[in-house]
Protein backbone atom coordinates (compact mmCIF):
# COMPACT_ATOMS: atom_id res chain seq x y z
CA UNK A 1 0.00 0.00 0.00
CA UNK A 2 1.23 3.51 -0.75
CA UNK A 3 2.22 5.50 2.35
CA UNK A 4 3.31 8.77 0.71
CA UNK A 5 4.24 10.49 -2.55
CA UNK A 6 6.87 13.22 -2.80
CA UNK A 7 7.94 15.42 -5.68
CA UNK A 8 11.34 16.98 -5.04
CA UNK A 9 13.69 19.09 -7.16
CA UNK A 10 17.45 18.49 -7.48
CA UNK A 11 18.21 20.94 -4.67
CA UNK A 12 16.14 18.84 -2.26
CA UNK A 13 13.20 21.22 -1.97
CA UNK A 14 9.86 19.48 -1.64
CA UNK A 15 7.46 20.66 -4.34
CA UNK A 16 4.57 18.35 -3.52
CA UNK A 17 3.89 15.93 -0.69
CA UNK A 18 0.91 13.70 -0.14
CA UNK A 19 0.59 11.35 2.84
CA UNK A 20 -1.95 8.52 2.87
CA UNK A 21 -1.37 7.69 6.54
CA UNK A 22 -1.31 10.26 9.34
CA UNK A 23 2.22 11.51 10.10
CA UNK A 24 3.07 14.26 12.59
CA UNK A 25 4.22 17.53 11.04
CA UNK A 26 7.56 17.47 12.85
CA UNK A 27 8.25 13.92 11.71
CA UNK A 28 7.31 14.79 8.11
CA UNK A 29 10.16 17.27 7.75
CA UNK A 30 12.71 14.80 9.10
CA UNK A 31 11.30 11.97 6.97
CA UNK A 32 11.34 14.05 3.78
CA UNK A 33 14.89 15.27 4.39
CA UNK A 34 16.18 11.75 5.02
CA UNK A 35 14.34 10.23 2.06
CA UNK A 36 15.45 12.99 -0.33
CA UNK A 37 19.06 12.76 0.82
CA UNK A 38 19.03 9.01 0.20
CA UNK A 39 17.51 9.23 -3.28
CA UNK A 40 19.48 12.23 -4.56
CA UNK A 41 22.81 10.69 -3.55
CA UNK A 42 22.29 7.59 -5.72
CA UNK A 43 23.84 7.28 -9.17
CA UNK A 44 21.78 6.97 -12.34
CA UNK A 45 22.96 3.40 -12.98
CA UNK A 46 21.77 2.19 -9.55
CA UNK A 47 18.42 0.55 -8.92
CA UNK A 48 15.38 2.79 -8.27
CA UNK A 49 14.22 0.72 -5.30
CA UNK A 50 15.60 1.57 -1.86
CA UNK A 51 14.96 -0.11 1.48
CA UNK A 52 14.23 2.54 4.12
CA UNK A 53 13.23 1.72 7.71
CA UNK A 54 9.85 -0.06 7.62
CA UNK A 55 9.02 0.60 3.95
CA UNK A 56 10.47 0.69 0.46
CA UNK A 57 11.12 3.76 -1.66
CA UNK A 58 10.56 3.73 -5.39
CA UNK A 59 11.77 6.80 -7.21
CA UNK A 60 12.10 8.14 -10.73
CA UNK A 61 13.75 11.26 -12.11
CA UNK A 62 11.96 13.33 -14.73
CA UNK A 63 14.05 16.31 -15.88
CA UNK A 64 14.79 18.25 -12.68
CA UNK A 65 12.13 16.51 -10.53
CA UNK A 66 12.35 13.34 -8.49
CA UNK A 67 9.11 11.50 -7.79
CA UNK A 68 9.43 9.33 -4.70
CA UNK A 69 6.78 6.86 -3.55
CA UNK A 70 6.94 5.17 -0.16
CA UNK A 71 5.28 1.74 -0.09
CA UNK A 72 4.96 -1.02 2.48
CA UNK A 73 7.43 -3.90 2.49
CA UNK A 74 4.76 -6.34 1.33
CA UNK A 75 4.25 -4.61 -2.03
Amino acid sequence: MIKFVLMVNRQGQTRLSRYYHPVETGRRAALEADVVRGCLSRKKDECSFVEYKDFKLVYRQYAALFIVVGITDTE
